[in-house]
């Protein structure tokens, strides 16, 4: 049982990520490449599919618009229009599959509260109707791509496997090509020759209608580059808004902790301090009893002002980098934890920040709630991300709640566009991952 929670804006991935392209690596490389083998059933079939998407399409919708006069053409019309964005939504997977082509849902959020107007959203959407254009071109390209992939692949394997055992079997001359006698085993050594040629085409063919399909599919299901601006500029909105709202309950939290703590000790002592003045002539043992009074308090409230910088920014982050603040943390941790810093250089010193209270943060929770026997923290970099990782073997269950502690680390995180995930079956274990982009 898995139950897993993204804390985050919605993150706008790259249109098209192709790892199909014609690449240095030979024809010994496409040959072993699994990409290329993942490819030639997607080919072969891609016609079948689309002829039964074409006649299925090219019926109902028909029937649909002559229906409309008598309203029953309407939820039939939108139950089709349902079913062609279903199946661009499995043939989006088909080709990350067949060809390595990631392809986001490019469909608008729906705001309608009810079918009618959901129903109209789709309808307004463009992405349905390109949805629906790409189902139609599927037939004619999918019969060029059956085509070319079904001759070169049938004469490759043919002429590679067929003439040599044949003619050493039967003894008896072939044609295979035209009118061409296969009589000898030179000739059909040759022929061999010729058809491993067909096989190396094969696999070019291969790869360059993979590449070319990938881009159609990514043109038409895919959403476009001004969709994905707006999509990214509408996230970096949400992440600088969420990053204003934190730097805010973190304003709060400190004049909270100032007034009710530190503020309270100190003023404490000022009238310990006035009491003791006026008793110093007339009771010298109790004014000695209110100094030494005024005297625990000042350093209580020095304790708590420490502790109330610590939590604004701890002095070892700034002095010693993270794999020390960190492994202070550890080492005050009420369980066995396992620390592995792997950031060869440091991050900037807001994304060291973040990462700091990430870990904080998650050994107070597991302290208080989880009752986790051991615990392991691993920080890590990913191309141009630091991914903090955070394990406990205790009871699971963490949620991440409005005002809450977990909240509040995605909007540390949101502020420069990171995302935090917690993964917490109930009965554990644990799983809290923070992915912070920056730049070194």
């Amino acid at each position: 049982m898995t139950a897993e929670t993204v804390v985050s804006t919605p993150v706008v991935r790259t249109p098209l990520r192709r790892r199909v392209p014609l690449g240095p690596n030979g024809p010994f490389g496409m040959f072993v490449d699994p990409m290329t083998w993942r490819a030639v059933p997607y080919l072969l079939v891609s016609l079948f599919h689309g002829l039964a998407w074409f006649a299925f399409l090219a019926s109902v919708i028909p029937l649909s618009l002559a229906l409309v006069i008598v309203w029953i053409g309407l939820p039939l019309l939108a139950l089709t229009m349902l079913a062609w964005r279903g199946v661009a939504m499995l043939e989006r997977r088909f080709l990350r599959l067949a060809f390595g082509v990631d392809i986001p849902t490019p469909y608008r959020p729906s705001e309608g509260d009810n079918l009618f107007l959901r129903w109209k959203d789709m309808f307004v959407d463009p992405a349905t109707w390109k949805d629906l254009l790409y189902l139609l071109l599927l037939l004619p390209i999918g019969i060029a791509e059956f085509t070319v992939s079904a001759v070169l692949w049938t004469l490759g394997l043919g002429l590679t496997v067929a003439p040599l055992p044949l003619l050493l079997l039967l003894g008896e001359p072939m044609t295979p090509i035209g009118e061409l006698p296969i009589d000898s085993g030179p000739k059909a050594l040759l022929c061999t020759l010729i058809g491993m040629g067909f096989l190396l085409a094969a696999l070019y063919a291969t790869r360059g209608m993979a590449w070319l399909h990938g881009l159609f599919g990514a043109a038409l299901l895919g959403a476009g580059e001004k969709n994905l601006l707006a999509a990214r500029a509408a996230h970096l909105r949400a992440s600088r808004a969420r990053g204003v709202d934190a730097a805010e309950a973190e304003r709060r939290r400190i004049e909270r902790d100032l007034h009710d703590g530190a503020q309270q000790r100190l003023l404490s002592v000022a009238m310990d301090l006035g009491r003791a003045q006026a008793k110093l002539d007339s009771d010298p043992e109790a004014a000695r009893e209110l100094l030494d009074q005024a005297h625990r308090g000042t350093k209580a409230a020095i304790a708590e002002l420490r502790d109330l910088a610590r939590g604004i920014h701890p002095a070892i982050l700034t002095d010693r980098g993270l794999n020390a603040a960190l492994s202070s943390l550890a080492a005050r941790a009420p369980v066995r934890v396992d620390l592995a810093v792997e950031v060869s250089h440091r991050p900037p010193p807001a994304v060291e920040s973040i990462a700091y209270f990430v870990v904080a943060e998650c050994l107070t929770n597991l302290a208080k709630h989880s009752e986790a026997t051991e615990a392991s923290i691993r920080v890590s970099r990913q191309e141009q991300r630091v991914i903090v990782e955070i394990y406990d073997n205790g009871v699971g269950a963490a949620v991440p709640r409005p005002g809450g502690g977990l909240a509040g680390l995605a909007d540390r995180a949101a502020t420069i566009d990171g995302t935090l995930s917690v993964d917490s079956p109930l009965g554990g274990p644990t799983m809290i991952r923070a992915e912070l982009p920056c730049e070194w």
